[in-house]
């Protein structure tokens, strides 16, 4: 089979709407950043296939999935690892964790799944030199070719040489669905980004106004009027860690359901952001497994059982 030949259906885009072999879809994403490196997902086929098909029952029919997860302390999150990355300190791709991302990819596309996929995250710190991510930019998309049903994000929360890796991007892949997250919650981008990425994933705001689930959708609308195409709402508040974006207090699942229908009556996507990657094993805000388990709370159960309920835009 050759390079170019598609292995999986093809994402794409029409006006404000996401295509999969030229259909609508109904994209419902799922925050499972660890997703490349968490050992029980990871353990077999059947087990991966396990899960996969549990997200889809459950309403989630995209992941969005992070290439680095290699985070010097103090971040906690569950299956952090110095090898835990796609890159080496020259920017070549590493073949487990890629060959792991490719069978993702085409499993998913068996069940009418996406991912979206992170390059690099600002949470990785020192950052890699500049020529490093050109690199892997540029390698990372000559050999995701053949897997059409991804969205490509250059950045977590960063906007370092994010031109310039697009434009790799779109010079090896001219069809690759590019886009950015420009920056962390409240920063929506600036007219020059916005209008260069095929799509928009901004972090809206959170806790710094008291009702976020009304204010980040309009948010959205806004973009979506002015750019006039697909915006997903990446990661939108959540119960966590305040270290880590959580909003003092907590929240409510109900507040999670109004943001998340709010997002749906703007014309836009969104993906459910949580708490259960955000602490080590042992700990009771993260599942046993390390995995995002519909099942593992009553809190995210309710947010499941909407999406669960409304699988249709």
């Amino acid at each position: 089979m050759s390079n170019d030949q598609p292995k999986t259906k093809t994402l794409s885009i029409a006006g404000t709407r996401l295509l999969l072999d030229g259909q609508p879809f109904p994209f419902q994403g799922l925050s499972f950043f660890n997703a490349l490196y968490n050992p029980t997902f990871n353990a077999s086929p059947e087990a991966r296939d396990f899960w996969l098909r549990k997200f889809l029952a459950n309403g989630v029919n995209a992941l969005r999935v992070w290439c680095q997860w290699d985070f010097d302390p103090p971040r906690t999150y569950v299956d952090v690892a110095p090898e835990h990355t796609l890159y080496t300190e020259q920017g070549a791709v590493r073949e487990a964790p890629f060959l792991r991302l490719a069978e993702l990819l085409v499993a998913a596309d068996r069940l009418g799944m996406v991912l979206e996929v992170v390059l690099f995250s600002q949470e990785h710190k020192p950052y890699l030199p500049v020529e490093v991510h050109r690199t892997a930019t540029r390698q990372m998309v000559e050999r995701l070719k053949p897997y059409r049903n991804l969205i490509l994000q250059i950045w977590n929360e960063e906007l370092r040489d994010v031109y310039e890796c697009c434009a790799i991007a779109k010079s090896v892949d001219p069809a690759r669905i590019v886009t950015n997250s420009p920056g962390v919650a409240n920063v929506l981008g600036d007219d020059a980004q916005n209008t260069m990425l095929d799509l928009l994933t901004p972090h809206t705001v959170r806790g710094s106004v008291e009702r976020f689930w009304e204010v980040a959708p309009a948010q959205l609308a806004g973009l979506l009027a002015k750019f006039n195409k697909p915006v997903i709402d990446d990661e939108p508040a959540r119960n966590g860690l305040v270290q880590f974006g959580g909003i003092p207090g907590g929240t409510r699942p109900a507040q999670h359901i109004a943001q998340i229908e709010a997002v749906r009556r703007a014309g836009c996507y969104h993906l459910y952001h949580h708490d259960m990657f955000q602490r080590s094993y042992g700990d009771p805000a993260t599942p046993p497994t390390g995995i995002p388990d519909p099942d593992f709370s009553p809190f995210h159960r309710q947010v499941f059982d909407y999406l669960q309920a409304h699988t249709r835009f």
